[in-house]
């Protein structure tokens, strides 16, 4: 079965915006919550307006969306289900980090 050339180049896109550290940290943060930009700012020692870029980033791909309370806006995973790859490539890494081949 041919995979449609779009569906390809949306996940290429994808594993582009996991390849960014503080994009994978944000939304492992919001795995449990919703965060406002203050709180991630916080969270993760970074400028407000350099977790803004990247939470529209994120957005952007539909892997977070935002809630409006008061004048406030926090932000919540989209589509939970991108942590499984988040997840995968964890254990993926302790493996290597650890020098283990997969099951030892």
């Amino acid at each position: 079965m041919l995979l449609n050339i779009n569906y390809l180049n949306e996940a290429s896109q994808i594993f582009k915006i996991l390849s960014n550290e503080t994009r994978l940290k944000m939304l492992v943060n919001l795995e449990n919550k919703s965060i406002s930009v203050n709180d991630l700012s916080s969270l993760l020692n970074i400028e407000q307006s350099a977790v803004s870029h990247q939470l529209s980033i994120l957005k952007k791909h539909q892997l977070v969306d935002t809630d409006r309370v008061g004048k406030s806006i926090y932000y919540r995973l989209d589509d939970p289900h991108i942590l499984d790859i988040v997840n995968e490539a964890v254990q993926h890494s302790s493996h290597v980090i650890r020098v283990k081949k997969h099951g030892e």
